[in-house]
């Protein structure tokens, strides 16, 4: 018995060659989309750093506040207020952002909050974080700014603890500084009080000698490397096209077949 030139064999191998061409050329243009996003990151970030500083105070337009514009504030740290953001790594080391209110106008309780910087973890017997508490009195602080605080992918919890969750009133009872996850602004406002600016602001301005303690203010940029995810494209978009090439092959070895078939009658 002469063999079908189009068995089931041939249409499942088919069937899955077009399916694996499909999914290849998905995810050349995921890659493509990523690519396009680190690219308008790159231009927001280039954007912000060649725009004017910007003085921030109580009444400063929200149409001013540009991601990654240089910014300056004069005011009061409200230190009662300090949170940490856990599980920032600096160099490979666990740490902490240390994040503080600077009271702008105390009229209204208009605040900006600040991320201070970076502090390392205590991992060993003994140690202990050193004293949080920023310089008293009027302080102008300069850094540039962010639209939120940075987030982490938040993993679940087994104690079922939300790892985001503020105090119901500051001080914590311990006098310790809570320690979160992630800072929702909002959230924050409605447990300190306070009105805040819908901005934050990343310090890289220093502390006179012997004012607060010495935090690490090297801020992390989000990845802008866009010609990675180009490279993966072309990955995937030659995986696609193997995959055709094969689909062709086996096809036309069907269509082959059968031409021979028909010839013979």
């Amino acid at each position: 018995m002469a063999r079908p030139y189009l068995n089931a064999r041939r249409i499942a191998a088919l069937a899955l060659l077009a399916l694996v061409a499909a999914a290849c050329v998905a995810l050349g243009n995921w890659q493509l989309d990523r690519a396009a996003e680190r690219d308008a990151i790159s231009r927001a970030i280039e954007s912000g750093r060649q725009s004017a500083p910007l003085a921030l105070g109580p009444d400063t337009p929200p149409g001013q506040f540009q991601d990654w514009r240089q910014a300056q504030a004069g005011g009061t740290w409200l230190h009662r207020f300090t949170v940490l953001l856990d599980n920032r790594n600096f160099n490979g080391r666990p740490g902490f952002w240390v994040a503080t209110p600077l009271l702008l106008d105390d009229t209204d309780d208009t605040a900006v909050l600040v991320l201070r910087g970076w502090v390392a973890r205590p991992v060993n017997p003994g140690e202990r974080l050193p004293d949080l508490a920023p310089p008293a009195g009027t302080q102008a602080v300069s850094g540039q700014l962010r639209q939120r605080v940075p987030r982490l992918f938040e993993l679940w919890s087994f104690s079922g603890r939300d790892p985001n969750a503020l105090p119901r009133a500051f001080p914590a009872a311990d006098g310790a500084p809570p320690r979160v996850q992630n800072l929702d602004l909002a959230d924050y406002a409605a447990a300190t009080g306070l009105k805040l600016l819908p901005v934050v602001l990343e310090q890289t301005s220093d502390e006179a000698a012997g004012q607060g303690a010495a935090l690490v203010r090297d801020w992390p940029l989000p990845p802008t490397d866009s010609d990675t995810n180009r490279g993966y494209a072309l990955q995937w978009f030659s995986f696609a096209a193997i995959a055709v090439i094969a689909w062709i092959v086996i096809a036309w070895r069907a269509l082959r077949r059968r031409a021979a078939k028909s010839g013979a009658r």
